[in-house]
């Protein structure tokens, strides 16, 4: 039986995706986009991989720009979106407090604004809990604002316009040499507000 070879790469220094998505978002200095559309002019293979790496980024950005994912999104973002005429609901639960929290079907992006000093730290996390203390799920070193001292954590609209009355606990988390460290402990009762039965 017959096997397929691929074809070896015709390219002697392929540029890597990371800095091809860096390139595309015009986050290079300029002697370094110089250098990359140079490479590109001349190598169909990396801009065969470019396109490649456009059309997934575009995919991500609109699965994201949905509201169906759990993201850290910023306040442009946020902006952009009533912009748009998007409906955002969002909380600042209070550090240490409780909000009592709801969406409604026409809620487009739920978000809990994560009040925090978070100047100079090398690493940050967010922790997610449930009411007895289990953390359900953890995103690992998530971008800060500094300068705002928040986190914008977007739960999924999806998942809270099928959820029943539930409680979760988000902790923002110091990640340092000596271990972790609790910078603000933040909980959100939700209580459902969709007619119809919850999906669990």
């Amino acid at each position: 039986m017959a096997t397929t070879r691929s074809e070896p790469p015709q390219c002697s220094a392929p540029i890597s995706e990371e800095i091809l998505l860096e390139y595309w978002m015009a986050a290079l200095d300029e002697a370094a986009e110089t250098a990359i559309e140079e490479h590109l002019f001349a190598c169909d293979e990396c801009g065969g991989r470019l396109r490649g790496t456009i059309a997934l980024a575009e995919a991500l950005r609109d699965v994201a720009r949905s509201g169906s994912l759990r993201v850290i999104v910023s306040d442009d973002f946020v902006r952009q979106a009533k912009a748009e005429g998007r409906t955002v609901r969002e909380y600042t639960p209070p550090r240490g407090g409780v909000v009592a929290c709801t969406i409604s079907a026409d809620d487009d992006f739920l978000i809990a604004r994560l009040v925090a000093e978070l100047a100079g730290l090398p690493r940050v996390d967010l922790g997610i809990y449930d009411s007895e203390g289990r953390e359900r799920g953890r995103m690992a070193d998530v971008p800060v604002d500094a300068a705002a001292r928040a986190v914008l954590y977007q739960e999924s609209a999806t998942f809270a316009k099928a959820a029943p009355d539930d409680v979760m606990v988000l902790r923002l988390l110091a990640v340092e040499a000596g271990g972790e460290r609790v910078l603000g402990e933040y909980e959100m009762r939700h209580t459902r507000t969709i007619p119809g039965p919850a999906a669990w």
